[in-house]
């Protein structure tokens, strides 16, 4: 019997449309042999599903339950592909962990904690995981340049603490552009993260499921036109995404190593996709995407092509995982 599958996508953030684009992608992709897909937007308004013919339905979000026809229809699972609030940040997660309804990101804790890159970067420190020099801001508090740039130095980033898709991200070069920089990232966030610059190969690192096991996927190297992955470089064909990445064997080892070490530290589930900057040969992290862009131009898809996974399987692989894990 075919299994009922709520694509979720949407969220209250500025990655609406972008988070659109991936649940339309899952949508196309998912196997009708084994699935029957319905596209839920997840909106401010309310929570529809929404047909071929872009007809709205509201959910009942008292058991996640649709009605057409007359007829009640439940959901085997739920595929979230929701990017930033609030399927990233843990609420989803939470939310159908109290309903019982299988759902294919990690769970709301993880979820929570990698979507502020200030308490993920906190608790993998002492783990020994190499990170930038950082500094911390909360909307409200004194800000005093001089000591910040004493902290991380120049040139630095400046960034929105919970928002995705390098949205409230600015390279600071000078002293005079660092306030500048603060008042962008307050418009996505009320705290900042502000972090010494990271000189050396981008790198971004796919670790996922599958067939029951933790899979470090094949590596993106990022070569950006811009001056870093801005929102530019990672959607406007701004940048070049190079599988697998122009690494050594060793280099190649080192950064696969910690990309599993840290997936396995923050209890990671479901897909994943973390980026790390080569600074003086060593990986550093630099942050955790825990619903990964799907569409078929983005970096996890593309790595999964290079292992051999289609997306038919990647997404199906996803769902089988997750119902299996409820049980």
């Amino acid at each position: 019997m075919k299994k009922n599958i709520a694509i979720l996508m949407g969220g209250y953030s500025s990655e609406f449309e972008i988070s659109i684009q991936s649940g339309n992608v899952v949508y196309k992709y998912l196997d009708r042999d084994l699935y029957i897909p319905f596209r839920v937007h997840i909106t401010k308004d309310g929570w529809y599903y929404v047909d071929d013919h872009d007809q709205k339905y509201s959910i009942d979000k008292n058991d996640f339950s649709l009605t057409l026809e007359g007829s009640k229809i439940t959901f085997d699972a739920a595929f979230n592909t929701v990017h930033g609030t609030p399927g990233e940040d843990g609420l989803l997660q939470a939310y159908f962990e109290l309903i019982e309804i299988p759902q294919t990101a990690c769970d709301f804790y993880p979820a929570a904690l990698t979507f502020n890159k200030r308490d993920c970067i906190s608790t993998l420190k002492p783990y020994g995981i190499p990170t930038a020099t950082n500094y911390f801001l909360n909307k409200g508090d004194t800000i005093d340049s001089k000591a910040i740039i004493d902290t991380v130095g120049l040139p630095c980033f400046v960034k929105a603490n919970k928002a995705g898709s390098s949205y409230g991200v600015s390279k600071v070069k000078t002293i005079e552009d660092l306030l500048p920089a603060i008042e962008v990232a307050y418009k996505e966030d009320d705290e900042i993260i502000i972090e010494s610059f990271l000189s050396g190969t981008e790198v971004s690192v796919g670790v996922i499921q599958h067939n029951g096991k933790d899979t470090v996927l094949p590596i993106t190297e990022i070569v950006s036109e811009n001056e870093f992955f801005d929102y530019e470089a990672k959607y406007m064909g701004k940048s070049e995404e190079i599988t697998p990445a122009r690494l050594s064997d060793e280099d190649t080892q080192k950064v696969k190593d910690l990309a599993l070490k840290v997936y396995q530290i923050l209890k990671m589930k479901g897909f994943s996709r973390s980026e790390y900057i080569f600074h003086h040969g060593e990986p550093y992290f630099v942050e955790m995407n825990t619903n990964p862009g799907l569409s078929e131009a983005s970096i996890l898809p593309q790595q999964a092509e290079k292992a051999g996974i289609s997306l038919k399987e990647l997404f199906s692989n996803a769902i089988e995982s997750c119902i299996r894990l409820q049980k």
